[in-house]
């Protein structure tokens, strides 16, 4: 409905136009609230996204999306706001669309950092982790190679300088290519790789890289085994202490109704499950049966393989990653979450099978072929810059070139942004329709003597996912049960039960194996998604009373019955 199609990325101030503009043209769908500010002083938009008509948003399920905690990934924030659109545009249309907004609601963050954003999108990129904020030392490194667009095309590529020490040569098989020296190699002209840049306090032949002022990672500023700056860079002075991380713990806290949740980054094409920092087999079992199922589901809806950020996605295998927000979401609040790294440039360039990270260390000179001829069919020769000659300020004649990356790896160009973000909300639709959902069966009355009446009402839970949602949440009874209220007139006494009464958790269907035979599906049809509870009451016929059953993330239904025969 908004003049957006997908076909750009949106600085700050465009995204908070477009956001306004769907809130102001779906007001029965959208509310727009400000959750928090940068430390730059920008508003931090979230969006919430139910049919208000069925109930206010925090008496259903929700499925919590955030995007663009890191500042150069720019698609996230366009996802997020797709999924906003797809919403928005197929309620009363769509009947998925529609039985989930009613029923559902989505809290939808497209950019956590907007100040990283901003540095991102301006015409002269500025390019870092994340937040703005200088840490852990206010003072600029006075020298040393600082990354920067020294020519002024709004671009950060590479530099190539001859060097006869270095590890570099042009490949032989194209001559933009560069490929690894061999070990005992002695005869040829080799070169240096070293990011685009200006160097300050230049010693002859002595380049490395300035220590950027801006050394803080969002995403490692969650409580979740949080390590201080000696063990863990860029994780802030105490968990939540960065003012984009505290605005979404304070939100999350306070919204119990929180069943999953999605953190959006760039890039790889994967769908990452909890723990970073730990093995599966420390997690409850019960738990990475559901985690599997959900990512199989995911991996058929975007294509995108669903691993262990454990297993497959570490830097390095000795080291670990901790306080991030997936984590902290599972281990801290028992919801099921995932970091989805958006945009695969090497699937893009037809290159099928390869391990996520490992690429990066390790791969054939024939995938960093079929990478440039990827850039030059299908991105025109703007991934990968041919080199060109430019004289540096300190080293002189140089060579500026190589890949583009905030648009070819980090990004998708925006030829290719809407395609590629169209993958993701059909499985997060999906996602947030298995959370659990309160239903009330039957309520029932009859009369069991002169004024006497016995009031019986059961319960179910119609969703896939338990009503605490995993067996974490509930072996740390994070989540309490049940709670069923009778609102009664004064007049009327209450013989049996309780005006206010908490009941246990009900299951949903995730855990029930493929099939009911054998001794594994011997008990999988028992009602153990149903409870009833029953008053009896001493009232004049016809008097009116009124039930509410609640649970924090299961959502609340009310009933209204009249005391009859």
């Amino acid at each position: 409905m908004t003049n957006n199609k997908f076909n750009s990325y949106l600085k700050y101030e465009q995204l908070c136009t477009t956001l306004k503009s769907y809130a102001d043209n779906y007001p029965s769908l959208i509310k727009l609230q400000s959750i928090g500010k940068s430390f730059e002083g920008r508003d931090i938009w979230l969006a919430s996204v139910t049919c208000f008509a069925s109930g206010p948003d925090h008496e259903k399920p929700a499925l919590w999306v955030d995007g663009n905690i890191h500042s150069a990934e720019l698609v996230s924030s366009m996802a997020a706001l797709k999924l906003i659109d797809i919403l928005a545009n197929g309620y009363g249309t769509d009947p998925t669309i529609t039985r989930t907004l009613d029923s559902r609601c989505f809290y939808i963050v497209p950019r956590v950092n907007p100040d990283g954003a901003e540095w991102a999108l301006s015409d002269t990129p500025r390019l870092t982790r994340s937040s703005v904020r200088p840490w852990p030392y206010a003072e600029q490194a006075s020298d040393g190679l600082q990354i920067e667009d020294i020519d002024g095309d709004g671009r950060i590529l590479s530099m190539r300088i001859p060097d006869p020490n270095g590890p570099w040569k042009i490949s032989p098989e194209d001559n933009r290519l560069m490929e690894r020296r061999d070990p005992t190699e002695i005869d040829g002209n080799f070169y240096r790789i070293i990011p685009e840049g200006t160097i300050n306090s230049y010693k002859i032949n002595d380049i490395h890289l300035q220590t950027q002022k801006e050394g803080l990672d969002l995403n490692r500023n969650f409580p979740s085994r949080w390590r201080g700056e000696h063990d863990q860079k860029g994780a802030g002075a105490f968990p939540g202490s960065e003012p984009e991380v505290r605005c979404l713990l304070d939100f999350i806290s306070q919204h119990r109704n929180i069943c999953s949740a999605i953190s959006l980054h760039s890039y790889s094409g994967a769908l990452l499950r909890p723990f970073s920092f730990q093995a599966d087999d420390t997690m409850p079992t019960e738990d990475l049966w559901v985690y599997k199922k959900i990512g199989d589901k995911g991996s058929a809806l975007t294509g995108y393989p669903n691993v262990s950020a454990y297993d497959e996605f570490r830097y390095h295998p000795q080291q670990i990653i901790t306080g991030a927000m997936d984590d902290w979401m599972y281990e801290e609040n028992g919801c099921f979450a995932w970091t989805v790294e958006l945009w695969s440039p090497q699937t893009q360039a037809g290159i099928s099978e390869y391990k996520l990270i490992d690429w990066y260390r390790e791969h054939s000179l024939a995938d960093e072929q079929k990478m440039l001829l990827w850039s030059d069919e299908q991105l025109h020769g703007k991934g990968y810059i041919d080199w060109y000659t430019y004289d540096h300020p300190e080293l002189g004649t140089v060579e500026l070139g190589g890949w583009d990356p905030l648009f070819s790896f980090w990004n998708p160009p925006t030829e290719k942004l809407d395609a590629e973000i169209s993958r993701l909300p059909g499985w997060l639709i999906w996602h947030a329709l298995i959370s659990p959902r309160l239903e009330i069966l039957k309520t029932a009355c009859c009369a069991v003597g002169s004024n006497l009446w016995q009031i019986d009402i059961t319960v179910q839970n119609t969703g896939w996912l338990a009503t605490d949602i995993s067996r974490l949440a509930r072996n740390k009874q994070l989540i309490r049960g049940i709670i069923i209220d009778i609102d009664i007139p004064a007049h009327v006494q209450i013989i049996q039960g309780e005006q206010r009464t908490l009941l246990g958790q009900l299951e949903g269907r995730a855990l029930k194996p493929s099939t009911p035979t054998g001794w594994a599906g011997g008990t999988s049809d028992v009602t153990d998604d149903r409870i009833n509870y029953r008053w009896v009451v001493a009232a004049a016929a016809g008097t009116e009373i009124k039930i509410t059953a609640s649970h924090e993330r299961a959502g609340t239904v009310r009933s209204t019955l009249a005391l009859n025969e």
